[in-house]
């Protein structure tokens, strides 16, 4: 779902991510959501297809992948939407939601280092992704030609605009 939205948001010229949120060992569980840039806002917006989820503050401000989890570290408030569910079957709240999956979730994060048409299924140019990892996290499994980084800024980085002439 989030493959299929983030070419949507890409084909009406709205920079989009991929964003697999990782637990801190994976056994069968992780979970796939957008990360849509608001030029005016900024930043990189939750936005989560599986559960028809996004994610505020107290006051209501959309909030960034980046901000939810360092509002959940750091014990401040965060909520998601109230009409959120999942695959439109089951309405899901902020604590379950958030506190009970997300949560164990967010150790790491991963996203291609090239979002664009196609990008999962172009079988010409290989994948590479970019993780963003706490310091010290072991990534010697991971695949020698992705990165592994522990700034947020580099992996929150706004998208370059095309150039045209």
């Amino acid at each position: 779902m989030a493959t299929v939205l983030n070419e949507c948001y890409l084909s009406m010229g709205i920079p989009s991510r991929v964003i697999t949120c990782m637990p801190k060992t994976y056994i069968n569980d992780c979970h796939v959501i957008n990360a849509v840039y608001s030029s005016t806002l900024g930043k990189w917006l939750w936005i989560d297809p599986t559960n028809n989820a996004w994610v505020t503050d107290e006051q209501g401000n959309l909030l960034s992948v980046e901000e939810v989890r360092a509002r959940l570290r750091n014990g401040q408030p965060v909520q998601v939407n109230e009409d959120a569910n999942w695959n439109n079957e089951k309405k899901t709240t902020t604590e379950d939601y958030l506190y009970e999956y997300m949560a164990k979730n967010l150790f790491y994060l991963e996203s291609w280092t090239r979002y664009g048409f196609n990008t999962e299924s172009d079988r010409e140019k290989l994948i590479n992704y970019i993780f963003l990892q706490p310091t010290g996290c072991d990534s010697e499994e991971r695949n020698p030609r992705n990165y592994s980084v522990n700034d947020d800024r580099y992996f929150w980085q706004a998208p370059q605009q095309a150039k045209t002439d």
